[in-house]
């Protein structure tokens, strides 16, 4: 082991995709489009929400919680790469611990949303008539606060045990500050590391996936039992825009974290990356409010 060249969790050089300035140029424009986009598009609908007492229902409060760790998911990275695309400099961020932390808090809060959310639609469309009953605003205020406290826990526990290795290397092969990348830097024994991020990381995915699981095997039962079209088409509708997100975020989880890297290389787990931290929250509010007459309606007055 060199000691010259190891250097502090706090700075290292990120290298994002592409060192040509014409690919660099594509790159620069096409996030800088996307970025815009997912901040006014959570934002109209965190405002919608907030604004309208009709969408003053569980769904719609848990749907701002998601736009709100979207726009703080999409923020933790995005500036920061337009930035060094734009001054065309690999400069050292000298905060990477503290952008992996959050970046950390707010994916795995993201995921634990779309969990409560369909818990959400099971109890509206298996229970309806107790539907008040169950999701009165203490058990609201409960079913939101614990996904963002089990991801401050997450990510803390992944800083913690982060902090103590020693790099012998600075230069990030990623557009942000992942802790997988950054255990590849490493000179240091990562065995812990790497069994806490897979524990982890499991049970994020896990406990998560089977309440999915188990809530659309009673929705689609529920729906099954409907006996007109229009109504079932109506509950499969609405079910089916949260279960396109649902995929496509954790499915691009899974394969970043679960897989080993050197089945495919480093371009293809930022090309995932990319899914679930910046096109996932883009598409978010298209995919909630496109087929939802309500905030269609509340969002039309609202830009009027």
């Amino acid at each position: 082991m060199h000691q010259r060249n190891q250097t502090t969790t706090s700075e290292f050089i990120l290298l994002e995709f592409s060192s040509q300035a014409e690919q660099q140029n594509v790159l620069f424009v096409l996030f800088l489009g996307m970025y815009p986009v997912t901040v006014v598009g959570n934002g109209l609908l965190i405002m919608a929400i907030s604004l309208d007492s009709y969408l003053h229902t569980p769904m719609y409060f848990f749907l701002a919680n998601l736009s709100f760790a979207d726009i703080s998911s999409i923020s933790t990275s995005v500036p920061k790469m337009l930035r060094n695309i734009q001054t065309k400099t690999q400069s050292i961020y000298e905060s990477c611990l503290t952008q992996m932390y959050f970046s950390i808090v707010f994916i795995v809060s993201d995921n634990f949303l779309l969990g409560v959310m369909t818990y959400d639609r099971f109890v509206a469309i298996c229970h309806p008539l107790h539907y008040t009953t169950i999701m009165q605003s203490r058990i609201c205020a409960l079913l939101t606060v614990i996904p963002w406290v089990l991801s401050n826990v997450v990510a803390l526990t992944h800083s913690l045990l982060l902090i103590r290795l020693i790099f012998c290397d600075s230069i990030l092969l990623h557009f942000f500050c992942d802790l997988a990348p950054l255990l590849k830097l490493s000179c240091s024994d990562t065995m812990v590391n790497k069994i806490v991020l897979f524990v982890m990381g499991l049970s994020v995915i896990i406990f998560p996936f089977a309440l999915i699981l188990f809530s659309y095997i009673h929705i689609v039962r529920a729906v099954l039992r409907i006996s007109t079209t229009e109504g079932k088409w109506k509950a499969f509708s609405t079910c089916g825009s949260h279960l396109t997100a649902v995929l496509l975020f954790s499915g691009t989880i899974v394969g970043v974290y679960f897989f080993p890297s050197s089945t495919h290389p480093d371009d293809t787990d930022k090309i995932d990356a990319i899914l679930f931290t910046v096109v996932t929250p883009m598409i978010n509010p298209f995919i909630y409010s496109l087929r939802n007459k309500d905030m269609k309606g509340v969002l039309r007055k609202l830009i009027s």
